[in-house]
């Protein structure tokens, strides 16, 4: 059976590797697009993120439901986090992608962007919550 393509680990992989691009993007300096190397691969980054935030939050529901999660309505709660941090980081990447063109202070700002952390802060949150119960069933508690 082929993965899904953007299953929970996927869309989580696809927004890191965006964010931890646009740093470097971010240390460049560019002024414009124009004369940069790196704003091709930062535009498919950038549309790679955004796809993966698309339903981002129903991923993680599927997860819950699976893996029958408890307590459910913990998760719950945070996947209404998940979805508002999730939306807005969304909101935040699409006005960029808008953009005729990207200077490395865009990036920068929306690297700082509250909206795009808290999102993040979620991403890590959830995967050392799912590693950690990983490991648990693995040892048997």
């Amino acid at each position: 059976m082929t993965p899904d393509p953007f299953d929970l680990k996927t869309r989580c992989d696809a927004i890191e590797e965006c964010y931890e691009f646009m740093l470097a993007y971010a240390a460049q300096g560019v002024l414009d697009e124009a004369g940069s190397q790196s704003a091709a691969q930062l535009r498919t980054l950038l549309a790679r993120a955004e796809a993966a935030l698309i339903g981002l939050a129903d991923a993680f529901r599927e997860v819950v439901a699976r893996d029958r999660l408890e307590p459910a309505e913990k998760y719950i709660a945070f996947l209404r986090v998940l979805d508002r941090d999730g939306g807005d980081a969304l909101a935040a990447f699409q006005l960029v992608i808008a953009q005729p063109s990207i200077s490395s202070q865009t990036i920068d700002n929306l690297n700082a962007s509250i909206h795009v952390r808290a999102m993040l802060t979620d991403l890590f949150l959830i995967d050392e919550i799912l590693k950690s119960r990983s490991r648990n069933v693995e040892a048997g508690l």
